[in-house]
């Protein structure tokens, strides 16, 4: 397991640094004018000047991946107007539009972030995981139809509009925004409540189907009928023996959709007006600032390849049969 783990992380760093390296070939090193477009329609010669100093765009593109990534383990210096900016370590660079380090904004924005997806994904994993169940074990019935042909009928439904519909018609609910956890953890989860509500809503269709295929196949198993014929009772049965082993390709699928969810709420944030690394990242884009973008892509392939191991380990805790190779 040890021996797995780090050639995983090995492999994991070795993949961010890949993408870290085509992103800033292609922000940076691109044919275009990265200090221009950083600067803006009324930019002064100084100001880029600065900025080109700054980003060490007059230096070898070798050079100034070097600085970025001593910038990550170090921290850098950088100067605009007349003035000097310590980024402290790990440094993703300055956002010369908003006048912060991308770390700060990066820091301000993900917890946000955090917060919507892991509310939300309680929400669909318990809805979807009992619906499942549930019609797993009512399977032929009238309860299996209806909880099927009702996931299959929210799953049609754009996401887009379930979100609509929440903000429009869900008017109990309290008044969506973003309020710091350790200052009030009442009024944090009173303003994500629509959020998470939207997010469980639209997610919780998809678990209802992959938890009933994979409760139904494992309570055809040998070892369950083994279990039966014991005398085991049936809630012992179903919910201590099946839903273990039902649960492991679920985690799988969960391990990922929760990397993409971290990496793609931007609707849901912006649709509620929380401040996340979505609408962050969106606001970098038309404001054509190079460095928050490439601080976003970096904490995306970061999230993306850490979540991946974890669905791994998670795999060989949830099923013992499996082990890594």
């Amino acid at each position: 397991m040890l021996i797995y783990i780090l050639r995983r992380i090995a492999s994991a760093v070795s993949v961010v640094i890949v993408t870290l390296v085509a992103s800033f070939g292609l922000f940076f090193v691109a044919p275009t004018d990265p200090a221009g477009t950083i600067c803006g329609q009324r930019c002064t010669p100084e100001r880029h000047a600065d900025i080109s100093a700054s980003l060490n765009l007059d230096q070898p593109v070798a050079q100034q991946v070097g600085e970025y990534l001593k910038g990550l383990a170090v921290g850098r210096t950088y100067h605009s107007g007349g003035l000097t900016i310590e980024c402290d370590a790990p440094c993703l660079g300055y956002s010369y539009t908003l006048g912060q380090p991308v770390t700060k904004l990066i820091g301000q924005a993900l917890p946000v972030t955090v917060s919507i997806v892991l509310g939300g994904a309680v929400v669909y994993l318990i809805a979807g995981i009992l619906a499942g169940i549930i019609a797993a074990r009512r399977r032929g019935t009238y309860l299996d139809r209806l909880m099927v042909g009702t996931s299959l009928g929210i799953n049609a439904v754009p996401y887009f509009v379930v979100a609509l519909l929440v903000s429009l018609y869900a008017t109990f609910l309290p008044h969506a925004g973003y309020h710091p956890l350790l200052e009030n953890p009442f009024t944090w989860a009173a303003g994500l409540l629509a959020a998470w509500l939207t997010l469980g809503l639209a997610n919780s269709a998809s678990y209802t189907r992959y938890a009933r295929a994979s409760m139904i196949e494992t309570l055809g198993e040998d070892y369950i009928r083994t279990a039966r014929a014991k005398g085991i009772s049936e809630r012992r049965v179903v919910y201590r023996h099946g839903l273990r082993a039902a649960i492991t390709p679920i985690a799988t699928i969960f391990g990922l959709d929760l990397a993409f969810q971290l990496t793609g709420a931007i609707f849901t944030e912006a649709m509620f007006g929380l401040p996340g690394l979505g609408v962050l990242t969106l606001r970098a884009f038309n404001q054509y600032d190079l460095p928050v973008l490439m601080g976003g892509v970096l904490v995306g392939s970061v999230v993306l390849v850490v979540m991946n191991l974890l669905v791994d380990i998670l795999y060989t805790i949830l099923d013992p049969r499996v082990r890594l190779g």
